[in-house]
């Protein structure tokens, strides 16, 4: 009996011990330690890991160009983030509560169903761009182009609208805003995108409008040559993936939408760095000389979403049956 107690009592000792010594060790690189430690895990080729599903909605409803009253300051006090989290509260209150929709009872004829908005801003930015440091847009050039106004559109007042090409590009189920950098900026709903990573590629799977960009990463001595001739455009862009260290740079051009009233000469230099295992710091500098007096940057933080979340299909309709829909009611318009 004495021998049985001796020997649990060992037992135990050397248990606890273990569990003691493994705790002192160092961990490896790369180790996950919890969702919220520092993350600098690299991928089965060596490459800094972004993978994963992840989210802007946090961003929502942060001003793209800093108010005046905030002057160089990037960052709400805590009495001026408890003042937003207020009105978020009321906005969510009055926004998703429960609608009649058969009825006809809803916020107004653009509102979407309650259920499908997805915003829940926690972001303590006083604004979206971050340099100049008043994070205002710098002044236009003399030869810029006008801002593009979209003119009707059930994302916009002024109907009736006379044909197809009155609409956006996301009212058309063509692209999310004008396409890239567009596509980073949480809407209403569908902020979430999917990253993963093979030798020598990144690709980034968006929900809304569900494009996906495939950046190849070249670190050849010719990269600094041009990706694609000017003629050739796109709305997502040509882009070209680089390491700075951890930090994945990727400069994107040929794009085919005149974004923020931007030339075809723009160049967009993106930076995505990964400071958490939840969290990824980006930023995207404008570079367009022909239209801003100097480049400008605006950042997001993209927050990891639960690996279940899922990255859906989204099933955008208006290019089909709603444009009818909505011609054939500007039509009706026209007539009253």
């Amino acid at each position: 009996m004495k021998a049985r107690i001796v020997l649990m009592v060992t037992g135990c000792l050397v248990t606890i011990s273990m569990a003691m010594h493994l705790t002192a060790l160092p961990r490896q690189a790369g180790t996950e330690t919890s969702r919220s430690a520092a993350f600098a895990g690299r991928t089965p080729w060596g490459d800094p890991d972004l993978q994963g599903e992840w989210t802007a909605e946090g961003e929502y409803g942060v001003p793209f160009e800093r108010a005046a009253q905030f002057g160089t300051r990037q960052f709400l006090t805590d009495e001026e983030y408890a003042k937003r989290i207020e009105d978020v509260r009321i906005r969510d209150q009055r926004d998703l509560a429960p609608v009649d929709v058969l009825s006809g009872k809803v916020e107004g004829a653009n509102a979407p169903i309650p259920h499908w908005r997805e915003y829940n801003t926690t972001s303590r930015r006083t604004s979206l761009v971050i340099d100049p440091p008043n994070g205002r847009l710098p002044p236009r050039t003399p030869t810029a182009r006008p801002v593009p106004v979209q003119r009707c559109g059930s994302l916009a007042r002024g109907e009736p609208c006379d044909s197809y090409e009155d609409y956006g590009l996301g009212v058309r189920c063509i692209v999310h805003g004008g396409g890239f950098p567009d596509a980073m900026f949480p809407a209403v709903y569908n902020a979430n995108f999917r990253i993963v990573q093979t030798p020598g590629l990144v690709a980034i799977n968006y929900e809304l409008i569900h494009d996906t960009r495939v950046i190849p990463i070249d670190s050849s001595p010719r990269r600094d040559g041009p990706l694609l001739s000017p003629a050739i455009r796109m709305y997502m862009g040509a882009a070209r993936g680089r390491w700075e260290g951890t930090t994945l740079v990727v400069e994107t051009t040929n794009l085919k939408a005149s974004t923020r009233g931007a030339s075809p000469g723009l160049r967009l230099i993106e930076r995505f760095s990964r400071t958490e295992r939840d969290t990824i710091q980006y930023r995207v500098t404008f570079d367009d000389s022909a239209t801003w007096s100097t480049p400008w940057t605006a950042a997001l933080e993209l927050k990891a979403r639960p690996d279940d979340g899922g990255v859906f299909e989204y099933a955008c309709h208006e290019g089909n049956h709603g444009m009818r829909n909505m011609l054939e009611a500007s039509r009706l318009l026209d007539r009253k």
